[in-house]
């Protein structure tokens, strides 16, 4: 065993890789990338690892290859779980026989964009274990343990993280990696098992997952993983937390003993499981406390199960959480959390030293967030906006809808094109709804090229096939940029794992049935704009490829489109440069404006904005 400096997401793939893991699947999403990028490029003979096409598509290949009796890991951050369920709820019917694991994270406070989305509510439907991690070293051990617990009642099982344990690090005791069994996969051939054709098949599957979920309940209850500690005197305050928030714990109840709590009087659960709910161990608490504290992020799931059980018992006991207003449902937890819901379970003021904090970023100055020096995005904004202007339209007056990813940064300034974001593929089918309502001026769907393949194409062969009225510029950078720069379907084949044959969209697009179709280069200002002008006045189904490769994946090769000058005599600072690309490699200087050659990588859409010619481009 050794001691590493590991994240909270590398932990989980190095206890998968010592658990014996056979296939890692997933789709990116922050914050649970780094499972399958900490393992991306590594020698791991004997485990396949592989960014799917999206999330759904993932856990179908980890499943199957957990039917054939193998220890298989399906990783997705919580907006994945929503295009995964589908199957997930199925296939959890069905069970499992090698370990299925499904490691999901979910983003309390909303760092990483999209909904503060808790999972449990999918664990609750799916009648699946859910095990929840609070730090680095229980990622480690409890990935491990959801592999042995899958196996042992046969069914799927959840681990859930959140962006403060997956993205965090820590000092863990990892040991080294176990090859998977070399055995024959199994080839079971059970339709009552592995169908849902007819609803005796499908009640008696549910049926035996209710059982299994219980059977889950049992095993975690005999390895105590819920740590219960009894304290003090009878009557006296109990706590109930749950993963992330068990590591606040501590320094609550050091910042409480300052103000005159003793610790030493609490009671404390410290649970890793919402479902399976700790029946045993909250019923424990109810009979030593007179008031209960519940600790959990997001949805009350916990507390909820504490109230039932309570009624059952008949226990007259106070509880204290979310269903009284003590805390709230939204952004994540701190040290402060656990100290305000003490005070207010002791019927005590919550000191106001406690919200003394430095607000440091009332003192920053405003960054609006935009795309990268040389981003090729930013082109394919900037002709938008220009071939809607030439066409003697006002911004307010065409409908552009985005997608996920770095495409949607057109939100925001200079740009302010895209007007939705919705879910990973909704740009275009959107973009349908709003022709069918009625919408006379040109409609434009945006999309990013890993996004396209994720979900994507279902929504463009829909408006192919009811020949919608709009165009769709699909803006293809090579990458799934956002995320950290993982693979897609459509990246160079230098970057793809051995024997993978990259998809070029210069192909799929035609091959789905459209036949107004463009390729347009992003750092081709006049061309590009030429080009969408051109689809906008045409009817039905459009589709502009607009691509040039992610600049930092390129300024990662030492790739330059020329360089950028500037002449100081022809230069009149009248800011036009920075007013339209919003280029974060152009500042101001004092007589002129200053291009940072560190940043620029020579796309020259400055140079193709400048009135007065006083930027130029040399070289390529």
């Amino acid at each position: 065993m050794t001691k590493k400096i590991i994240g909270g997401n590398e932990a989980v793939a190095l206890g998968a890789l010592h658990a014996g893991v056979k296939v890692i699947t997933g789709y990116p999403g922050t914050p649970s990338s780094e499972v399958i990028g900490s393992l991306w490029g590594k020698d791991l003979p004997g485990t396949k690892v592989e960014w799917s096409t999206n999330e759904k598509v993932a856990f179908e290949v980890a499943a199957a290859a957990a039917w054939a009796g193998f220890r298989s890991l399906c990783t997705m951050k919580m907006s994945g779980l929503n295009v995964a369920y589908d199957s997930l709820i199925s296939i959890t019917y069905s069970g499992c026989k090698g370990g299925l694991v499904v490691y999901v994270c979910d983003d309390p406070g909303v760092s990483a964009g999209m909904p503060e989305q808790d999972v449990r509510g999918f664990a609750l439907m799916s009648d699946m274990p859910m095990l929840e991690p609070g730090s680095v070293q229980e990622s480690y051990d409890l990935i491990q343990f959801a592999f042995e617990l899958s196996e042992a009642i046969q069914s799927p099982v959840f681990v859930r993280s959140v962006t403060n344990v997956a993205l965090s690090h820590g000092v863990a005791n990892v040991e080294e990696r176990i090859l998977p069994p070399d055995k024959k996969p199994l080839l079971e051939k059970d339709i009552m098992k592995y169908t849902k054709a007819g609803a005796a098949i499908c009640m008696t599957q549910h049926r035996d997952l209710i059982a299994r979920l219980e059977k889950a309940g049992d095993i975690i209850g005999e390895k105590g993983l819920n740590r219960l500690h009894l304290k003090g005197e009878k009557g006296g305050l109990g706590i109930i937390s749950v993963g992330v928030v068990n590591t606040f714990l501590a320094e609550g109840f050091d910042i409480a003993d300052r103000f005159g709590i003793n610790p030493e009087e609490i009671s404390t659960l410290e649970a890793v499981t919402t479902i399976p709910f700790p029946k045993k161990e909250v019923g424990a608490l109810l009979d030593h406390c007179g008031a209960i504290l519940v600790l959990e992020e997001l949805e009350p799931h916990l507390e909820k199960g504490v109230y039932l059980e309570a009624y059952k018992r008949g226990a007259k006991v106070r509880i204290i959480g979310k269903e009284d207003g003590t805390l709230s449902r939204i952004g994540d937890y701190d040290a402060t959390h656990v100290v305000k819901g003490i005070f207010s379970a002791l019927d005590k003021p919550v000191p106001e030293e406690l919200y003394k904090t430095i607000e440091a970023e009332k003192h920053c100055a405003a960054r609006p967030i935009t795309t990268c020096a040389g981003c090729p995005h930013r082109g394919t904004y900037m002709a938008i906006n220009q071939a809607v202007k030439n066409l003697g339209y006002k911004k307010e007056e065409v409908m552009v809808t985005g997608d996920i990813g770095c495409t949607i940064l057109g939100i925001n300034p200079p740009f302010h094109t895209i007007w939705t974001e919705v879910a990973m593929g909704a740009s275009i089918p959107m973009a349908q709804g709003y022709v069918y309502s009625g919408v006379e001026t040109p409609v434009i769907a945006t999309i990013g090229d890993s996004t396209f393949f994720h979900g994507g194409i279902p929504g463009l062969l829909n408006a192919v096939q009811h020949q919608i009225n709009l165009t769709a510029i699909v803006m293809d950078n090579g990458w799934t940029a956002m995320t950290g720069m993982q693979v897609n379907p459509g990246t160079a084949p230098d970057f793809q794992q051995s024997g993978c044959k990259p998809l070029d969209l210069a192909q799929v697009i035609p091959g789905l049935g459209v036949e107004n179709f463009f390729i347009a280069d992003p750092y081709d200002l006049e061309g590009t704009t030429e080009t969408i002008q051109k689809a906008l006045t045409l009817p039905g189904v459009k589709v502009i490829l607009s691509r040039r490769e992610c600049a930092i994946q390129a300024n990662r090769r030492k790739v330059k489109y020329g360089t950028v000058q500037v002449d100081q005599e022809q230069c009149n600072l009248c800011k036009r440069c920075i007013n339209i690309t919003g280029c974060p490699a152009i500042s101001l200087g004092e007589e002129s404006i200053v291009i940072d050659s560190g940043q620029c990588n020579g796309c020259a859409l400055c140079a193709q904005v400048c009135n007065r010619s006083a930027i130029k481009r040399e070289g390529k």
